[in-house]
C-alpha cells in the first residue's frame, strides 16, 4: 500500500500516525485527524487503506520489519545461543527505547484484539527467526525442554513489553537499553533447562 504513495506523503503520514497513535486513545482518534496533521486528505488515506486500522497495522508493519531486520544483521556471527537470545533482547529494548512513539502504540495504545485480527500482527518473519533460535536452543538442551519454544518466546516478549510501558511509567529515568544486561539474566534464568542446574 505505502509504496504507491510518494515519498513526502509517506513520511508526513508515518509522522501522523506516530504522534496521534502513540499519545491518544486509539479509539478516539480518526482518519479526518490524520489528514489534519499530514497535510493529506481524508479520500486519499481512505483509498490506499479504507480505515484507520489498516493504515496504523500498516505503518507497524515497516516499523516492525525493521526491527527485524536489525536482529537478523545482529545475529550473524554470533554462535553461542545465550548470546544470540541476550542480543535479540537488547535490540528490542534499545528500539523501542529509541522508537517510542512505536512502543506506545504496539504496547499501550493499540488494543491488542484488534491488531490480533489482522494478518500484520503474526510477524512470521520475527517470529520464526526467534522460534528457531529457541528451539536450537531446546535441541541443545541448554532452554527449558517442558515447554514449547512458543511459550519461551511469550516469557521473553512479556519481559519487553512490561519493561517498556514501566519505563514510560516511572518516567524514563533510566536507559532500557543499558539495563537490558542485567534484565536479561534474569530472563535467561527463567528460560534455562531446570535439568542441567
Amino acid at each position: 500500500m505505502l509504496d504507491k504513495l510518494n515519498d513526502d506523503i509517506h513520511k508526513r503520514l508515518e509522522q501522523a500516525v506516530l504522534e496521534i497513535f502513540s499519545n491518544s486513545d486509539f479509539h478516539k482518534a480518526s482518519i479526518r485527524d490524520i489528514a489534519n496533521r499530514a497535510g493529506v486528505s481524508f479520500t486519499t488515506i481512505y483509498k490506499h487503506y479504507g480505515s484507520k486500522e489498516r493504515l496504523v497495522f500498516a505503518f507497524v508493519d515497516i516499523w516492525m520489519g525493521i526491527l527485524t531486520d536489525r536482529i537478523v544483521d545482529h545475529l550473524h556471527g554470533i554462535e553461542n545461543l545465550k548470546e544470540k537470545l541476550r542480543k535479540v533482547f537488547w535490540l528490542q529494548l534499545d528500539y523501542y527505547e529509541r522508537h517510542e512513539g512505536l512502543g506506545k502504540i504496539v504496547f499501550m495504545t493499540l488494543p491488542m484484539k484488534t491488531w490480533m485480527a489482522d494478518e500484520t500482527f503474526a510477524q512470521p518473519r520475527m517470529m520464526s527467526l526467534m522460534i528457531d533460535v529457541l528451539r536450537q536452543g531446546q535441541n541443545e538442551g541448554v532452554l527449558n525442554p517442558h515447554v514449547r519454544a512458543g511459550v519461551l518466546l511469550d516469557f521473553l516478549m512479556g519481559f519487553v513489553q512490561r519493561s517498556f510501558f514501566m519505563w514510560i511509567l516511572r518516567g524514563k529515568t533510566e536507559s532500557l537499553a543499558d539495563q537490558a544486561n542485567v534484565m536479561f539474566e534474569m530472563v535467561w534464568q527463567g528460560m534455562a533447562n531446570p535439568d542441567k542446574e
